[in-house]
């Protein structure tokens, strides 16, 4: 994207309320409140209007310093590397947007992820700003995910998640468990694990529940179908390892693989692959599927 071409518009800007301290200017705050990003990095930003005051107006690089005085700026990365995979809209109207997101694309800006994002991606593409998504899916994983394109109506469709009104269906290619039945309930508490990126099961009362189920067998590796009661951040992962089944080609679980390059050849093999609710708008019942299939060729056991 050009220098002319950037609209403040179609891009969601982070928003830091001035802490205290002895500062001068709002760019002295700014450097200090973020070490790993230099003194010129930030004049640049401010030179091209990429901070902006309350209004969303752009600031100067002289502008007084107050406390709780709330700045937008926006995230870049330099030199962000392309994700050579492609979204698709599976469902657009006036309210929602349920977009079919590939392996390897996050769904907002994160990390060193700003532009290659599901979120940015369709507000250039779509025009429209006020996208927000009403849930997320981890990077690594495929699948569907909702978008409210309304604020007029989005605490409504918010609601859904909030009140675990919405069934959310996901497959996974992992080994096989003929040792367990199924179908099979699985609860456990998931709290923060080492390194921080990750998520692990620890003691107390469970607040995570997954509904399994096998949907087809190959061998040595099953197809199973994931239902989710809660929603927290890695749980199907966590399970699935939990149980002595790691999704093929999970990067996180039970170990955490060595940093290297995205392999496009192994994907994780976990889809979000349906979506299903009562639209709190019309009333109506609302399903959809995602286009995208798991393959035990891609499995790389």
């Amino acid at each position: 994207m050009t220098e002319s071409s950037f609209n403040p518009a179609q891009h969601q800007a982070s928003t830091l309320c001035l802490p205290p301290g002895a500062w001068t200017t709002v760019l002295q705050c700014l450097c200090a409140r973020f070490p790993a990003i230099s003194r010129e990095q930030w004049l640049d930003r401010i030179n091209r209007g990429r901070v902006l005051n309350a209004e969303g107006q752009p600031i100067s690089v002289d502008l007084a310093y107050r406390e709780g005085l709330r700045i937008h700026y926006f995230r870049e990365v330099p030199n962000e590397t392309p994700i050579p995979v492609l979204e698709t809209i599976v469902h657009i109207d006036e309210h929602l947007v349920v977009a079919d997101k590939p392996h390897f694309l996050p769904v907002i800006p994160t990390g060193e992820y700003v532009e290659q994002t599901l979120l940015r991606r369709l507000i250039q593409r779509l025009d429209n700003p006020h996208l927000v998504p009403l849930h997320r899916i981890d990077r690594h994983t495929a699948g569907l995910v909702l978008f409210s394109a309304n604020p007029a109506s989005r605490s409504a469709y918010q609601a859904l998640f909030r009140n675990r009104s919405i069934d959310k269906f996901y497959e996974a290619i992992a080994p096989a468990l003929p040792q367990l039945a199924f179908p099979r309930e699985h609860a456990s508490r998931l709290v923060d694990g080492v390194p921080f990126f990750r998520m692990q099961e620890g003691e107390g009362a469970a607040n995570t529940l997954t509904r399994l189920e096998v949907l087809e067998r190959q061998g040595d590796l099953w197809r199973y179908g994931l239902s989710p009661v809660t929603g927290k951040k890695h749980q199907l992962r966590v399970h699935m390892a939990a149980l002595g089944a790691p999704i093929c080609n999970d990067p996180f679980y039970p170990e955490v693989v060595a940093s290297a390059p995205d392999d496009y050849q192994k994907p994780l093999q976990l889809l979000a692959r349906g979506l299903r609710f009562n639209d709190p708008l019309s009333g109506e019942s609302r399903a959809f599927e995602s286009a995208l299939r798991l393959t035990f060729s891609m499995a790389g056991q």
